[in-house]
């Protein structure tokens, strides 16, 4: 199969050459790693989902693709960045989302983003601390572990990490389950810029270690989304015996999930759901000491993750989405906010390019037809 593809500022005829991986393949969750994959939600097509409107989801099919994520053996991170949160998916959806998702869930193999995005304008930090409580008894009700979203509004209101540390402390001793913390780089959300209060890494980690050692019943682990390998295995070495470092790395997770022999990385990564086949078998192998396949595997996967989170960074759900499509979990090329629009078709077309060369285009036929049609409502004959 072949079409047509833009390619610096002309058109480039290629040819499909992928080999899809582990097609049509189910999994039990692999057993030496963790593994969430962050996904994405659904738009209804016949929604408003233009910008700044109320989020209007097709449960069905984002249900759906929580399904094929569990099939694989990945856990769900549900209701993260990659749903759009802050984005365009509003706290009304995002507590319908967290409610159904939760429900279908196996096994508890479920966890929810709990942050403070229904707030509006300044807020005080007893404004923060309700805020994440009511969105914590939302997940505690739904029976699924939490995850202690960054929070723009307390980056706006903290003035030192004391601040931090009132906010977490007082929540953390409210929770029934362990939570996950989570900290997002700025390339993810420039609002978040500074996050814990430290005026460089090695403070800011000192903090979060600092608070972890003092809740460490409280605590899962951390999930950090830095985009820099260095600094997540200064933080990996830091923490305390039991707590997980969970890679938000989507550049360099195949490293830090293998590990250095010593210690490793679980996952929490928003790239687990483009990759989701690959993923899956990439962890088998490694559960059977195969780094071989591991390696063969995961890596042709890293330029398309790549590809998918370069800057800026925060548009990368629209690759996401758009490997969806192409791969058949949804009707059309929609999303909530109307993001579809984050990413041209020359950067489109990188994707499918880089999708096909890392086998994780399930249905190639499909996927072709699909994005032929929408290069042609683009004006390009492909």
């Amino acid at each position: 199969m072949e079409l047509n593809l833009p390619v610096h500022g002309g058109l480039e005829k290629y040819r499909l050459t992928g080999e899809p991986v582990a097609r049509g393949t189910t999994y039990s969750p692999a057993r030496s790693r963790l593994a969430f994959a962050a996904a994405h939600v659904v738009a209804d097509p016949l929604g408003d989902n233009s910008p700044g409107a109320p989020a209007v989801i097709d449960w069905e099919h984002t249900l759906e693709f929580r399904r094929h994520l569990w099939s694989l053996g990945l856990s769900v991170a549900e209701a993260m960045d990659t749903a759009q949160r802050g984005m365009g998916l509003d706290w009304k959806a995002t507590q319908e989302l967290i409610r159904r998702s939760a429900a279908e869930a196996p096994d508890g193999r479920i966890a929810v983003g709990v942050g403070t995005d229904q707030l509006t304008g300044p807020a005080s930090l007893d404004t923060v601390v309700g805020a994440y409580e009511e969105q914590l008894a939302v997940a505690e009700e739904a029976g699924a572990q939490p995850i202690m979203m960054a929070s723009r509004a307390l980056c706006a209101a903290a003035e030192s990490p004391d601040d931090y540390r009132k906010v977490y402390d007082r929540l953390l001793q409210q929770s029934t389950k362990p939570v996950i913390l989570h900290w997002l780089g700025p390339m993810f959300d420039p609002a978040l810029e500074g996050y814990w209060g430290g005026g460089s890494f090695e403070a800011a980690a000192a903090s979060v270690v600092e608070l972890i050692s003092d809740n460490i019943s409280k605590v899962d682990g951390i999930k950090i989304s830095l985009l820099d390998a260095s600094k997540e295995v200064a933080l990996r070495n830091s923490l305390p015996e039991g707590v997980r470092l969970y890679t938000g790395d989507d550049f360099n997770y195949p490293e830090l999930i293998r590990g250095d022999g010593e210690r490793h990385s679980d996952a929490l990564l928003g790239i687990f759901a483009a990759i989701a086949p690959a993923a899956a078998a990439a962890l088998h192998a490694l559960d059977a000491g195969d780094l071989e396949t591991y390696e063969r595997v995961f890596q042709p996967t890293v330029p398309l993750a790549r590809q998918i989170f370069s800057a800026p960074t925060y548009y990368y759900k629209t690759g996401i989405a758009f490997l969806a499509w192409l791969n058949g979990f949804q009707p059309g090329f929609t999303m909530v906010g109307g993001l579809q629009t984050g990413r041209s078709l020359p950067h489109l077309a990188d994707t499918f390019r880089l999708a096909d060369q890392a086998g994780v285009l399930t249905n190639p036929e499909l996927a072709v037809d699909r994005f032929r049609q929408l290069l042609r409502v683009g004006g390009i004959d492909a």
